[in-house]
């Protein structure tokens, strides 16, 4: 059925609308914020209206958050009622490709299923196992370099962001001239204190680099071995340099900010937690793991999922969702859900469970999972044994924490070395 051309001015004001926001409104601020690590008071005070309540309503499209457990896997789960190619409302379609949003994200099947063939090969065990001594030798330099640099030392730029950075770049195959550019464009790509209209722009830089990237290397092969290198000699006659550049800012994206927050704010409860940073120097694997997963779903960094918009009526926990409803599924309260943890409020390993959502869930769970479970085992076991009295090196208090983003993080970690 053609929509009415009520249907289609709606359409195109909300997604003009969305796109050029120069301010998130307060009202709907606090799925992206937090106090500390823990969500905001008035994210655990939405519960007492249920797993499921309005958001917003924004030029008549109802916005629904989500924080329950439950509720929050049958969304990420089910694709036959949500679409996640929500580009009509937030992207910018008719501007440059850079400019564009799309990748796995955003994109429903049958495309999900063609483009997420390209990079599933490439985070098979078998491959991961291969990625072990780049992550061991990516992680020893970081420490040895606090080691020259410390005492005292930001554990935030010095171990947070340049161990993930290492190992997405070296995974990439990303030239070592490009690095400082590529870590610069990178900035600022979850950042929303100035709105949505800033975010795409930055996105669009770091996408721009990787397209050119990806050209260059189809005109004349020249980059190292890795990904962006495979991709076009096995794909580069399927995919255009668009997608293709797509699919590696996708890489870069998942693998690079949510890592460097997980491992800064990972670390600064670990230092809170003895008994766990204990259990990481032992480096048993079973406890290690736990520590791992209640980490995940304690810190999850992500604190959204990309939003949902309904292909028909639905029911979502108590609510009745109608077609054309946008909804977000907040990863923080899903993993802070009373209902699934007895003290969901505490960090304790020793009640560890499968399950977490931090990666997301179905179709569109996160590609690299295990390469992240893979870098934080790693990295934080290096950490201990090598810093094993590691300690904050400032009053708590003076911590400052991402005021609004869809990834937390916090700005600088100073501690000692010991």
């Amino acid at each position: 059925m053609a929509a009415s051309p009520g249907s289609r001015v709606r359409s195109t004001a909300l997604r003009l609308a969305v796109s050029s926001v120069r301010r998130v409104p307060a009202g709907v601020r606090f799925p992206l914020q937090r106090d500390g690590v823990d969500p905001v008071p008035r994210l655990e005070a939405s519960r007492a209206g249920g797993d499921v309540v309005r958001l917003a309503r924004l030029l008549g499209t109802r916005v629904w958050l989500v924080t329950g457990y439950d509720a929050a896997r049958a969304v990420l789960a089910d694709h036959d009622a949500f679409a996640n190619d929500v580009r009509g409302l937030i992207g910018r379609q008719d501007r440059a490709p850079a400019e564009r949003i799309g990748g796995l994200g955003m994109t429903d099947p049958p495309d999900h299923e063609r483009l997420r063939r390209v990079l599933t090969p490439y985070f098979t065990r078998r491959r991961l196992t291969e990625l072990q001594d780049d992550v061991d030798r990516v992680v020893a330099a970081a420490l040895d370099d606090m080691a020259a640099h410390g005492p005292e030392v930001d554990l935030v730029a010095r171990f947070g962001f340049a161990v993930p950075f290492g190992v997405i770049c070296d995974l990439l195959g990303m030239p070592a001239v490009d690095r400082d550019e590529f870590r610069r464009r990178g900035a600022a790509r979850f950042d929303l204190t100035a709105g949505s209209a800033r975010l795409f722009d930055t996105a669009a830089g770091t996408r721009q680099f990787l397209i050119d990237l990806v050209s260059a290397e189809r005109r004349s092969p020249h980059l190292p071995e890795g990904l962006l290198a495979r991709m076009v000699a096995e794909h580069g006659a399927d995919l255009d340099d668009v997608e293709l550049g797509g699919l590696a800012d996708g890489v870069f994206l998942g693998g690079y900010e949510t890592s460097a927050s997980m491992l800064s704010l990972g670390t600064w409860v670990l230092l809170q937690h003895p008994a766990a940073w204990a259990t990481l120097r032992r480096g048993e694997p079973a406890e290690v793991d736990r520590v791992v997963e209640e980490l995940l779903r304690f810190v999850c960094p992500v604190q959204v999922a990309f939003p949902r918009v309904a292909r028909h009526e639905v029911r979502v926990g108590e609510q009745r969702v109608r077609a054309g409803d946008v909804v977000v599924v907040s990863l923080t309260g899903a993993g802070r859900d009373p209902a699934r943890h007895t003290d969901a409020s505490r960090f304790d390993p020793t009640t560890a469970s499968a399950g977490t959502l931090a990666f997301g869930h179905g179709l569109h769970r996160c590609v690299g999972a295990e390469l992240a479970r893979m870098e934080l085992r790693t990295a934080l076991v290096a950490l201990a044994r090598r810093f094993p009295d590691l300690a904050l090196a400032c009053d708590p208090a003076d911590l400052r924490f991402t005021e609004l983003a869809i990834v937390h993080g916090v700005e600088a970690l100073p501690v000692r070395l010991g």
